[in-house]
């Protein structure tokens, strides 16, 4: 595989407790839901530390959505996998995955008495609207470099998929498999050589 430009030609091997650290910190502490947390540890594993190039951290997300269950999970133990194999994407999982575990049992235990709480019921519309508004952030994130490479594609596809999930209720895996179906039939053209 080619390293996108500005990437490093050889992937970087991270020892595990670098995976855990990285996870861990990342995987619980981004809020904004799956999406976010994706996007944050793009940064990390690709941009800032090199573990996974472009081409990699595509295939991991791509296949995080088609799995069935929690995709930031998927995509923890996916990049895992291809750093590390089975001790990378056991790591990578249970860092992700443990201490927010733990916090969501902690806060379900106190659910009774949040409940009731006027003060709790603002904070959580505030948290609501705020995530709203992080998931959109987040899909340009993913969305610009594809759109700046096909602008064409995406003004096609964008207002299909919203119309295939919102009008026609399709589930999330039938449309990535017709996006995927597409992208297949509507390849994009390579870039030309800029002239020297």
């Amino acid at each position: 595989m080619e390293p996108a430009p500005g990437q490093p030609a050889h992937r970087t091997r991270p020892g595990l407790a670098d995976i855990v650290r990285v996870f861990t910190r990342h995987g619980n502490l981004t809020f904004g839901g799956g999406s976010a947390t994706i996007a944050v540890l793009k940064a990390q594993i690709v941009a800032r530390r090199g573990w996974l190039r472009e081409p990699e951290f595509e295939l991991a997300y791509a296949l995080s959505r088609l799995t069935p269950g929690t995709n930031l999970l998927a995509f923890c133990t996916a990049a895992g996998w291809t750093v590390r194999r089975w001790w990378g994407a056991l790591f990578a999982l249970l860092a992700a995955s443990l201490p927010c575990s733990m916090l969501a049992v902690a806060i379900t235990a106190c659910y009774d008495e949040l409940h009731g709480s006027a003060l709790f019921h603002a904070a959580l519309r505030g948290a609501l609207a705020a995530a709203v508004a992080i998931m959109i952030s987040t899909a340009w994130v993913f969305a610009e470099p594809h759109v700046r490479a096909a602008p064409r594609k995406a003004i096609v596809v964008v207002p299909c998929v919203i119309a295939l999930s919102l009008g026609l209720h399709l589930s999330p895996v039938a449309i990535l498999l017709l996006a995927a179906i597409a992208g297949i039939c509507w390849p994009v053209p390579a870039p030309r050589p800029e002239p020297p």
